[in-house]
């Protein structure tokens, strides 16, 4: 890509951090929005909550990556957690949406965050990007976002749906609460272990991102997936192959349910997702395996994971 100006909310999470890195890194000029007064001509001030931007900082960007949204997985889902759930995105979303329609020349594109959380349950039968959306909370939810993105979508932006999966990296996220239990030999399946987990290495979400940034034909939902899904069970044992450590424990379903609440049936489902369009646009994984993503993220710290595949 020659050298643009992208914006890109979420910059502190794991995602926005890692792709904000490689971008610099390859001489991209950065904005990142922030919720307090600026303190660079780096920083653009914007408020989810009261669905406001400053959208003259956003003037001269040619892309938009929109990840903010609070953690799915942080803490126990009650009614106010919920709420805070769909709200961070639902109302971000729309507001970075109208913000970049509202400019007499937005950028060409954006790339609005998503999770394969939109398909539900899927058991064992494989999903891409052509499925329909499923049932529960997190589909919901997904479905929301997304719609969320539609005034860019309307203002003739290319507008791209990034449904991630699992990321695998060490400082943080799901996998990220993984490392520390399975190092110290108290990792384990959970409950049966045969539902479907849908991963993705962090360097190959970042490299996935910035093709959707430079494949023009890219719109609509895409899969951010590594496109071999394995099972849970299958995942422990992957860990404690890398890790060198055992991997006997187990932890049954009731006791999920009883620690995490409505967020087990989460923990539980089943998603075996297939990153169809990204292959079919000539996307290469540089870690399409699930040993190779463990031992990726095991081995590499901070950002560098974050780094481009260099196909």
């Amino acid at each position: 890509m020659a050298p643009m100006r992208i914006a890109v909310t979420g910059s502190t999470g794991l995602i926005g951090s890692a792709l904000a890195h490689a971008l610099r890194t390859d001489g991209h000029h950065v904005v990142r929005l922030v919720r307090h007064t600026p303190r660079t001509d780096h920083e653009v001030e914007w408020d989810p909550r009261r669905q406001w931007v400053d959208a003259t900082g956003l003037i001269g960007c040619e892309a938009v990556v929109h990840l903010a949204g609070a953690g799915i997985a942080d803490r126990r889902w009650s009614a106010a957690r919920k709420r805070e759930l769909r709200d961070s995105r639902v109302l971000g979303t729309a507001a970075i949406a109208e913000a970049v329609a509202s400019l007499d020349t937005p950028p060409e594109l954006m790339i609005s965050g998503s999770a394969i959380g939109i398909y539900g349950d899927t058991g064992d039968r494989p999903v891409d990007e052509y499925a329909p959306p499923g049932h529960g909370f997190l589909a919901d939810l997904c479905q929301e976002w997304e719609e969320a993105a539609a005034p860019a979508v309307e203002a003739g932006i290319r507008t791209a749906y990034a449904r991630t999966g699992l990321v695998v990296a060490r400082q943080g996220g799901a996998w990220g609460r993984m490392f520390p239990l399975f190092r110290a030999g108290l990792g384990g399946r959970l409950g049966a272990g045969d539902q479907f987990w849908s991963f993705i290495a962090l360097r190959d979400e970042i490299a996935a991102l910035r093709h959707i940034i430079d494949t023009e034909s890219l719109s609509g939902p895409v899969n951010l997936t590594a496109p071999h899904p394995v099972t849970n069970r299958e995942v422990t044992a992957a860990m404690g192959r890398v890790l060198h450590r055992p991997t006997a424990l187990a932890v049954p379903r009731p006791a999920l349910r009883l620690a995490l609440g409505e967020l087990a049936t989460d923990v539980l489902s089943s998603q075996r997702v297939i990153p169809q369009r990204l292959l079919d646009s000539g996307f290469t994984f540089a870690f399409p395996r699930v040993d190779d993503a463990v031992r990726a993220a095991w081995t590499t710290r901070g950002t560098a994971q974050g780094a481009p595949n260099r196909h």
